[in-house]
């Protein structure tokens, strides 16, 4: 054991006991927890120890704490956003800049193209197909096209089968599209996005592990050296944990 290593609050516990129990009870969502006299029984607890539990599973979004006579903890799904929050915290304070997200998304995103390939089905895929076709036509709205393109690197991550890729991916481009960076996509641009997204839906359709790996890996390449010549200046800023 690592002598430094701090043991865990008994709050901390207690919350790590009540997700064992509603994964254990099969909770789904909209459910409610056992009332606190209840649960001050059952986990051997202080009233104060067992409501900071609860608000902490709150802050994480397993549970939202519904006041009132009728109301008490009920459990929810945790928002995937969390993540996000999380990880600006922890790259502001490694005062991290903007490029260092596109640098994980260049070596991550071909892996997950490679993935979906050998993974998606054939109805996936024709999905993945038709988020390319909205895309073209969206071109010319830049906030719709952004919207797809991200749909359309959320559902290769989704294909992957890898829920981990899944949540880095959503949490890497709500940092990059969030905190105000301000990128701006020429129309040039988005024609360029689109038929290379065009070109991995096709790979990934048939299959082809390799050129889907090769085609996500040259746009993530593409996308970087677009940002360096036209948003240097955002690539260097400090990550933020504000909106």
């Amino acid at each position: 054991m690592n002598p430094s290593a701090r043991p865990k609050k008994t709050a901390l516990l207690v919350a790590e006991r009540i997700v064992e129990d509603i994964h254990r009870r099969g909770n789904q969502a909209g459910d409610k927890l056992p009332p606190e006299r209840v649960m001050l029984e059952e986990y051997d607890v202080g009233r104060g120890t067992l409501r900071e539990s609860l608000r902490f599973l709150e802050l994480q979004g397993v549970l939202t704490l519904k006041p009132g006579p009728s109301g008490g903890p009920i459990v929810q799904h945790p928002d995937p956003g969390a993540l996000t929050t999380s990880l600006r915290l922890l790259l502001q304070f490694q005062q991290a800049p903007f490029q260092t997200v596109i640098e994980a998304r260049v070596a991550l995103e071909p892996s997950m193209a490679r993935l979906a390939a050998e993974r998606m089905d054939e109805e996936e895929a024709k999905e993945l197909a038709e988020v390319v076709r909205v895309e073209r036509e969206q071109l010319n709205d830049q906030s719709a096209f952004r919207a797809q393109t991200r749909e359309f690197h959320m559902r290769i991550a989704q294909g992957s089968g890898n829920a981990i890729f899944g949540m880095l991916f959503t949490a890497l481009f709500d940092i990059l599209d969030g905190n105000g960076s301000g990128v701006d996509y020429p129309l040039k641009q988005r024609k360029l996005t689109v038929d290379i997204h065009e070109a991995i839906a096709t790979a990934i359709a048939a299959g082809d592990r390799e050129e889907a790996e090769r085609l996500m890996k040259e746009q993530m390449l593409a996308l970087l050296t677009f940002l360096k010549k036209r948003h240097s200046r955002m690539l260097t800023e400090p990550i933020t944990w504000k909106d």
